[in-house]
């Protein structure tokens, strides 16, 4: 099947499941690289879906794989594998004391379910608080705590879903009076209102440490301590969603560690499987205890397989082998300078946020206004796939409108991480000097 027969075919049978399909069918995928049709090399500045920690196709994973498929790979769900235990005791290992249990999913949704479906049952409450840019899923819970997208025309969500501002310090309207960001008052309006809204059933706070869907945007220090004191207030959970940051690509295992703030429950998948469907729900032995008296049941197809427990290991294994946490504390330190040089550079690059590999670039259409420039974000998105670069932009109004998401292989070497840098600065470049033509043009004909 040509490339055109599979796009004639993709129209007439794929359901479209949110914006437009990458304009390039994909062949093959190794490294930091996918390959398209034509056999053309695009660096992957996206990690997959924000998954392929490892890169593509790493050959311990495939090892794994063909291993677990030729001898264990899915058991009956009330069954016990040994990967599954020592999978159990590897990643508790790495985590604070209290959070000791485990169990095995398949994807970020389902583990987030697991974790408000656990946090209702140990507190008694149904109420469940995210940020208003949150992205924690498809699934019924996990939509309902989903505010960046996908909210309208499919009725009413959980009930006792509520908001709390996204704690953006390049957006919010919450200021010092020198012009500085005042998370505190911010956070402290935002618990108001969820209080004056609350039936008294406030069960847990369900948050990631950085926003990614949401424009990569990160809490200040101290304001997860803060938000830690406000749950045990209320007798809340804290429930940290860490689907794109665990495991090293921020610098650190976990991203919660810069701020010294444990959750009560966290949920891991995209880096945990680095690109297969693997995820996990981890919390304290006092809160499972209390699920199980009160019957919690979480009982899927795929819970505890050992495939995915295998995979995991084999994940763990390889970031702890090969340095890969300091080598994205590293690499990132790389990113974040370079960044730093286009902000001061270019009028149109507002601001630049994020940590170790998981970084953000706003797009403005001038620093002064701040105001969203998407379609320069859409112009530098297809220079950088014209020039072999894939990127991801955020385009969420709430977000600002213009966001890139970087995330590249924590296994991506430097040259390659100079090559992409390299391609975005030549794009930004390209996509200004057309939009200044352009400009140009209609003021010519407007003379």
């Amino acid at each position: 099947m040509n490339e055109a027969a599979i796009w004639q075919a993709a129209g007439q049978h794929l359901i479209r499941y949110g914006g437009a399909f990458h304009p390039r069918v994909i062949e093959r995928a190794a490294g930091s690289y996918v390959y398209d049709t034509a056999g053309n090399a695009i660096l992957d500045f996206t990690s997959g879906q924000m998954s392929s920690v490892l890169g593509h196709s790493h050959p311990d994973v495939v090892a794994t794989v063909t291993q677990s498929v030729a001898t264990l790979d899915h058991l009956h769900s009330g069954m016990v594998s040994r990967p599954l235990v020592e999978l159990a005791e590897r990643i508790t290992a790495t985590l604070p004391p209290h959070l000791s249990k485990i169990q095995l999913l398949t994807t970020g949704a389902e583990s987030n379910e697991a974790a408000i479906k656990m946090a209702k049952l140990a507190t008694g409450k149904y109420e469940v608080v995210s940020f208003d840019l949150s992205w924690h899923g498809m699934t019924s819970g996990a939509a309902s705590a989903t505010y960046s997208a996908g909210r309208v025309g499919y009725g009413p969500p959980m009930p006792g879903s509520f908001a709390l501002p996204t704690p953006n310090a390049y957006r919010s309207p919450f200021r010092h009076p020198d012009g500085s960001y005042d998370w505190e008052t911010e956070l402290a309006y935002g618990f108001a209102m969820i209080d004056a809204q609350s039936s008294g059933n406030l069960a847990a706070v369900l948050v990631e440490p950085i926003l990614s869907s949401g424009g990569i945007i990160e809490p200040p220090l101290g304001y997860f301590a803060r938000l830690k004191q406000m749950c045990a207030d209320r007798g809340m959970l804290l429930i940290l969603d860490e689907a794109q940051t665990g495991l090293g690509r921020t610098g650190q295992m976990y991203a919660f560690e810069r701020d010294g703030v444990a959750p009560d429950i966290l949920t891991l998948s995209k880096t945990l499987g680095a690109g297969l469907p693997v995820a996990m729900v981890i919390t304290s032995a006092q809160i499972e205890e209390a699920c199980h008296e009160r019957g919690y049941l979480f009982y899927t197809t795929h819970v505890s397989d050992p495939l995915a427990a295998a995979v995991g290991l084999t994940v763990l294994t390889v970031i702890e082998r090969d340095g890969l946490v300091a080598r994205a504390r590293s690499l990132g330190k790389v990113m974040a300078d370079r960044f730093g040089e286009l902000k001061a550079k270019y009028e149109v690059v507002g601001d630049v946020r994020g940590r170790g590999l998981l970084q953000g670039i706003e797009l403005v259409r001038d620093k002064a206004s701040r105001q969203p420039a998407p379609a320069l974000g859409a112009a530098v998105t297809a220079a950088c796939l014209e020039r072999g670069l894939h990127m991801n932009i955020v385009t969420l109004p709430g977000a600002g409108g213009a966001i890139f998401r970087i995330a590249p292989p924590m296994t991506i070497t430097d040259e390659e991480l100079s090559r992409g840098l390299e391609i975005l600065e030549e794009s930004i470049q390209a996509s200004l000097l057309r939009r200044r033509a352009v400009d140009g043009h209609y003021r010519a004909l407007g003379a």
